[in-house]
C-alpha cells in the first residue's frame, strides 16, 4: 500500500501537468521528522546533511544556491547576504601586505592566485579573518571562481543587507602599531583615524548610524583607537575579553573562529581511541595574566602525571608541527583561558580531532546558535578545574564509546572551521556570512520595533 501511494505521488508530481502544488513535495521525512527544504535558485532541493543523532545539521544555504559554477554568477536576489563593500584604497587592506596595484587598481586579480599577496605566517595567521572575507567578496562577481554563494557583492549600497568595511585591522596592529623612523603617529593609529573620518562622512553610515556596517577586528588589540567611535557597527571578533559590553556584545556582534595553525588531519587518517596514547595534552604559554593565571595552577597539578603532556611551547623551533603531532596523538586537549577568554588552541584541537576540554568561564564560541559544542567538547568550570584530581578523574571516567562518539562528531564539524579560498559551502567563511545574516535579522527586528510609533507620527504630521 505504501509503495502504491508513493508511486502515485511520484507520477502526479513529475507528469507534464501536475495535479498537486510543488510545495507539497518539499516535506521529506527524516527519521520520522518532517523537514522542509527550501528550493534553490535552480529549482533543486538543497538538503542539509544529517548528524549522527538524526537531526538536521547546521542551518546554512537555505535561501541560496550552494555553489557558484564555472561560467555562472551568484544571483544577488537568492543569496543569503547582499554585501556592499567600500572601495577603500589599498593602504587599508592588501597594501598592508606589500601589494601594489597598477594605476588606480584597488583589488588584486583574484582569478590569478599568483597575484594574490599571501598573509603573514606564524601567529599572525590566526587572526587572518579579514583577509578571507575580503577575498571572498572580491571574487563573488567573478565567472572564473567556484565558490559558495552565501554572500554576494552588490555595487549599489541601497540594495545591500550589510556594508562591509575592508580594513585589515589585525595586520595593521601586528605590523604597523609601533613608531618607525621619524613617525610621530603610527601607521596603525593613522589608518584608524582616517577610517573613522571616512565612515562618519558616508551617507551609508549616516543612514543607519553604522548599525548595518560590518568591521572585522579579530585581534583583541586591533581597532583600539577607533572601536568606541565605531561601536554601533557589527564587529567580527575572537571574543569580548577586551571590550566593554556597550561596545561589543553577543546581541549584535559575531564571534569567528581563529584560523588554526596545525595541519588538518583527514578524517580517514585520524587516530582512534587506541591510537592516542596521551590522555591530556597542552603545549603553550603557561604564565599568563588576568584569567590566564589558571594555566600555572593546572600546570603544577598535572605536569607529573604519566599520561599527561603539559609543557611550555611556542611557534619557534617547529613548535606548531610538534603541537599538531601531539594533539593528533591525544584523546583530550586542554583549552585554558589565557590573556583573553579564547585562544587558537581550541581550533587546533578540532583540526586534530582531539576532544577539546574547555576551561574558560567567559568564552564565547563561534556559530553556537547552530552548533551544539557539548557534542564534541568537555566544559569544566575554572573553580572545579583547580581542585586536585578533578580534571583527571573526569576525563578518565569517560568511556571509550563516549569518547568515540565525540571524536566522530569532531570529524563531521571540522570543516566548519576551515578558512579557504575560494570559499566552499559550510567552511568558516561561509559560516561567518550565515552568522552575519542571522544577526542582521535580529538587528532589523529591533529597528523595526523602534520605528512602530515614529513612522505613524510622521504620517500624522504629513496629513
Amino acid at each position: 500500500m505504501v509503495f502504491l501511494i508513493f508511486s502515485l505521488v511520484f507520477l502526479l508530481q513529475f507528469s507534464d501537468k501536475s495535479f498537486l502544488p510543488s510545495s507539497v513535495f518539499k516535506l521529506i521525512l527524516v527519521n520520522n521528522t518532517s523537514v522542509s527544504f527550501k528550493t534553490s535558485s535552480r529549482g533543486e532541493d538543497s538538503k542539509p546533511p544529517l548528524t549522527s543523532s538524526g537531526r538536521t545539521e547546521d542551518v546554512y544555504h537555505r535561501n541560496s544556491d550552494p555553489v557558484m559554477k564555472l561560467g555562472e554568477s551568484c544571483d544577488p536576489d537568492h543569496s543569503v547576504l547582499r554585501v556592499y563593500m567600500y572601495e577603500l584604497p589599498p593602504e587599508f587592506h592588501f597594501g598592508l601586505l606589500g601589494w601594489k596595484g597598477s594605476g588606480n587598481q584597488t583589488w588584486p586579480d583574484v582569478s590569478n592566485p599568483s597575484q594574490i599577496p599571501p598573509y603573514p605566517g606564524g601567529l599572525n595567521l590566526q587572526h587572518s579573518i579579514e583577509y578571507w572575507l575580503t577575498l571572498d567578496l572580491v571574487s563573488s562577481n567573478s565567472l572564473e571562481m567556484v565558490r559558495s554563494c552565501s554572500a554576494i557583492r552588490v555595487l549599489d549600497s541601497s540594495r545591500a543587507d550589510i556594508i562591509f568595511v575592508p580594513f585589515f585591522a589585525s595586520v595593521s596592529y601586528n605590523r604597523y602599531s609601533k613608531l618607525r623612523g621619524k613617525e610621530k603617529v603610527s601607521v596603525n593609529r593613522m589608518l584608524q583615524n582616517k577610517l573613522v573620518e571616512f565612515l562618519k562622512g558616508r551617507k551609508e553610515w549616516k543612514r543607519s548610524g553604522g548599525k548595518d556596517h560590518l568591521i572585522v577586528a579579530h585581534h583583541p588589540n586591533s581597532m583600539l583607537v577607533a572601536r568606541r567611535k565605531l561601536g554601533t557597527a557589527m564587529f567580527v571578533l575572537a571574543d569580548f575579553g577586551r571590550y566593554p559590553v556597550e561596545i561589543a556584545n553577543i546581541q549584535k556582534d559575531v564571534i569567528a573562529p581563529y584560523k588554526h595553525l596545525v595541519k588538518t588531519i583527514p578524517a580517514d587518517k585520524s587516530a582512534p581511541f587506541e591510537g592516542r596514547p596521551i590522555l591530556v595534552y597542552f603545549q603553550g604559554a603557561i604564565y599568563r595574566k588576568d584569567g590566564g593565571v589558571i594555566r600555572q595552577e593546572l600546570y603544577y597539578l598535572l605536569k607529573d602525571e604519566k599520561d599527561v603532556h603539559f609543557t611550555f611551547g611556542s611557534v619557534q623551533a617547529h613548535g606548531i608541527n610538534q603541537a599538531g603531532q601531539g594533539m593528533g596523538s591525544s584523546k583530550f586537549c586542554l583549552n585554558i583561558a589565557g590573556d583573553t577568554p579564547s585562544s587558537n588552541r581550541l581550533f587546533d584541537a578540532i583540526a586534530s580531532h582531539c576532544v577539546p576540554v574547555v576551561i574558560s568561564d567567559e568564552i564565547e564560541l563561534p556559530f553556537e546558535d547552530v552548533l551544539d559544542y557539548s557534542e564534541f567538547c568537555i566544559f569544566v568550570r575554572a573553580s572545579d578545574a583547580v581542585k586536585k584530581g578533578y580534571v583527571l578523574n573526569l576525563l578518565r571516567g569517560i568511556s571509550r564509546d563516549k569518547w568515540t562518539g565525540m571524536w566522530e562528531r569532531l570529524k563531521q564539524i571540522a570543516r566548519h572551521f576551515e578558512y579557504q579560498y575560494p570559499s566552499q559551502p559550510g567552511d568558516s567563511v561561509d559560516m561567518i556570512w550565515e552568522a552575519v545574516s542571522r544577526k542582521m535579522s535580529s538587528v532589523q527586528l529591533t529597528a523595526n520595533r523602534k520605528n512602530r510609533y515614529r513612522r505613524s507620527q510622521l504620517l500624522v504630521k504629513r496629513t
